[in-house]
């Protein structure tokens, strides 16, 4: 007789745990409905000037200049490497002296998986994940880029 009961008690457990459970969702959008201002909903493309994405966001890889307007990176390539689906190309080329310097950085949005591997692999912190997020072009070639260049806007291969 103790195995019906023993079975009914845990049914009962369960449907308390399954209405607290809906209490705390309803409170906490009960919340929401009466302090509108705690809302994280954004207003997309109504505040499209203003938005700014989280900290930890990843968007498309970017790299960053120094307060002279130099690239970090050494082509090393451990960022190429580390990427997992070939979506990075670093082409060195030798200078006068004869050393290896970063002819050209290849970036292919359309292969990138934005895992953030190549940024973690960088000993340099040459490359970052950026803040852009509309992503979209009618021609797949305007997602191969090269970020090197040396003025302000990125170029497309």
């Amino acid at each position: 007789m103790t195995a019906p009961r023993a079975r009914q008690e845990g049914r009962l457990r369960r449907l308390a745990g399954d209405l607290l459970s809906l209490f705390q969702g309803l409170g906490l959008t009960f919340g929401y409905f009466i302090s509108p201002a705690r809302v994280i909903t954004q207003q997309y493309p109504e505040n499209k000037a203003s938005l700014r994405m989280t900290p930890r966001f990843r968007g498309r890889l970017v790299m960053p200049k120094d307060e002279a307007g130099n690239h970090r990176c050494t082509a090393c390539g451990l960022c190429e490497k580390a990427c997992p689906n070939g979506s990075i190309s670093v082409l060195s080329e030798k200078d006068s002296a004869g050393r290896k310097v970063l002819g050209r950085y290849l970036y292919r949005l359309s292969q990138c998986a934005l895992c953030n591997l190549c940024v973690e692999a960088c000993p340099f912190g040459a490359i970052a994940m950026g803040q852009a997020f509309e992503l979209a072009v009618y021609d797949r070639e305007q997602l191969t880029l090269v970020l090197n260049q040396k003025e302000e806007t990125t170029t497309n291969v």
